[in-house]
């Protein structure tokens, strides 16, 4: 939430505990450590002020998670990379000096640094590093062009540049362009690969070793600890601004519900640039887990150090699953039984996914998790593998209105703002949601703007669905996304999620056309399975049992009770990748203009 100002401020009065008044108190995260973890409380409803605070914070911060590593962890491996392992005085050694030695080249409290490379134990160190002196962390996608990285660097107009040494390219440009002035520092992850200009660039080792001695300050508290950029699918990226306190409460909330412990193995198959992997990754830190980071995520690499590290804990998109998957079939892996946890992330998976990462990872509970950068990550969770969730998922197979997402994580609240000129029946509506979890505003040009997507202290999430009356979420599509046929509301995702359930169909993406009688008329544009094969309205079926046609889908839509206004009028047969985001969601408008230019009037059902 945000004030008028653009400053993060608690919930109002009707809506909070009794006791917490205007500002967040000094007791605010002792309140959301009970919240958390006294069982006494119901997971996903409003909870009552705690009568004693079992622990009092001066103030929120996410590197005070250094306290604890030197305390518990002083001596025990906590990151690896490669050949190189830190315990936790070496990893708190080194985010403090690094801070330090930010500070002496004239990083100050409010600027903004941005990042840009792949994971690694020097990036994890400075996602704490920057904020700890009071700088803002800006991390940059590494899969953007160079371009794209300008637009997200205009928004924010860094003091600093670090980069991997694979992108000293970047650095390049940006220093003989002159296009930043604002940029008076550049400091490069490992060495850099173009050596020509080196004496402009500093290393991260140097900067830690001219300022040994000089690292017992104390964190420097400023309201924004991070700038999260989100990928859209159309459009230049936003810089989200997100509070120390968010990614405190982000991180307990999964501590609690996925179970993280000291005891863990972690392994970042998600990038440091992603929110994602930033909330993880902090996850992990405040629980006093082990970091095992590979640069990007490939399944041989990722299998490899499950193997040799005994990894107990990652998170997946169905990408990654699916890569997962696909690898250990081929080479014949039987499973992976130090994985005891996995949370999903990035849509929903197939259960032809959770049978097979049920069997690779016997051993692993595995959780599926719905949230959006503005909400620093995860809004609720919910278990996908246990016997006592059967009843969810023969809803879920069963139930045409939408993805069940679970149940709001404990500092969450969510509520459904219905359109009252759709249906009075209705269930459906926008997806809000309020709390501490939500981001300060967006991020333009050194200042923090109040979001038109935050109206009275509510954070309009973008998506629309409904509540059941066990308090489960039910996702059903972007509001965007939606269309609007004969006077009826269809979302994509619904659709979507009947098609793919086809034995045929390996993905399906659906969107609307303009139609002069129904206003949009529904086109579902598919990818099938190497193994089956598409017949169009021109040939003959061949009757072999593994065919898909438009006729053939249409009538399975029927078949699992899809309501007869949704099934998609028109079918396209899409033989190559779909187009994606960095992030891999799909660019619909594009797809959209790409099958329009190709589609076939014989497509037509």
């Amino acid at each position: 939430m945000v004030d008028a100002n653009g400053r993060g401020r608690m919930p109002t009065a009707a809506h909070r505990p009794p006791t917490l008044t205007g500002r967040a108190s000094s007791q605010t995260s002792s309140v959301l450590l009970d919240w958390i973890f006294n069982p006494r409380y119901t997971f996903g409803h409003e909870l009552p002020l705690p009568r004693r605070p079992r622990l009092i914070m001066a103030s929120g911060h996410i590197a005070q998670c250094l306290g604890g590593i030197l305390a518990r962890r002083a001596g025990a491996t906590v990151a690896v990379s490669g050949d190189l392992r830190l315990n936790g005085a070496q990893l708190v050694d080194g985010v403090r000096s690094l801070a330090a030695g930010l500070l002496e080249r004239g990083v100050r409290p409010g600027d903004v640094v941005a990042v840009v490379g792949f994971n690694s134990i020097e990036y994890m160190e400075l996602l704490l590093a920057i904020p700890y002196i009071g700088a803002v962390v800006a991390p940059l996608n590494y899969r953007w062009s160079f371009e794209e990285a300008v637009q997200a660097l205009e928004l924010v107009r860094p003091s600093a540049f670090i980069f991997d040494g694979a992108y000293s390219s970047w650095a390049l440009r940006l220093m003989e362009s002159q296009i930043f002035s604002s940029i008076c520092l550049y400091v490069t992850i490992g060495n850099p690969v173009n050596t020509s200009q080196g004496a402009n660039f500093v290393s991260v080792d140097r900067v830690k070793r001219t300022c040994r001695g000089t690292t017992e300050m104390e964190p420097v508290s400023r309201d924004v600890a991070l700038i999260c950029f989100t990928s859209g699918t159309t459009g230049q990226p936003k810089g989200v601004a997100i509070s120390h306190t968010s990614l405190i409460i982000q991180s307990l909330a999964k501590i609690a519900v996925v179970g993280y412990g000291e005891d863990d193995v972690y392994l970042h198959t998600a990038p440091l640039c992603h929110i994602g992997g930033i909330s993880s990754c902090l996850a992990i830190l405040m629980a006093g887990g082990c970091h095992v980071l590979i640069p990007k995520f490939d399944a041989k690499s990722a299998i490899k150090a499950i193997q040799e590290h005994k990894v107990t804990c990652f998170i997946t998109v169905p990408t990654i699953m699916a890569d997962l998957m696909s690898y250990s079939r081929k080479d014949k892996i039987s499973g992976c039984g130090s994985v005891t946890k996995i949370l999903n992330g990035g849509g929903g998976l197939s259960d032809e996914l959770i049978n097979g990462a049920s069997h690779l990872f016997f051993n692993a509970a595995i959780f599926s998790a719905y949230g959006m950068t503005e909400a620093c990550s995860s809004l609720t969770f919910m278990p996908i593998n246990k016997p006592e969730l059967q009843e969810t998922k023969n809803q879920l197979s069963n139930q045409s209105e939408g993805v069940c997402v679970g149940k709001p994580s404990p500092h969450v609240e969510i509520r459904i703002d219905r359109d009252e000129s759709n249906s009075s029946s209705s269930l459906m509506g926008k997806i809000l949601t309020r709390g501490l979890h939500t981001m300060v505003g967006y991020w333009g040009n050194n200042t923090v703007d109040t979001s038109e997507s935050v109206r009275n202290g509510w954070l309009d999430t973008g998506d629309t669905g409904w509540i059941d009356r066990t308090g489960k979420l039910w996702l059903m599509g972007r509001q965007k996304g939606r269309i609007k046929s004969g006077g009826e509301n269809v979302y994509p995702e619904e659709v979507e999620l009947v098609l793919s359930q086809h034995p045929g169909v390996a993905k399906a993406v659906v969107f609307g056309v303009p139609d002069s009688r129904l206003g949009e008329k529904i086109v579902a544009c598919v990818s099938i399975r190497d193994d089956w094969r598409w017949v169009d309205a021109t040939a003959e079926h061949q009757g072999e049992g593994k065919e898909v046609s438009a006729h053939i889908l249409q009538e399975y839509c029927r078949i699992k009770n899809l309501s007869r206004f949704k099934v998609p009028r028109l079918y396209y047969h899409w033989s190559r990748p779909f187009p994606v985001t960095t992030t891999g969601k799909i660019k619909r408008e594009e797809l959209k203009a790409n099958v329009l230019a190709c589609m076939q009037p014989h497509s037509s059902l």
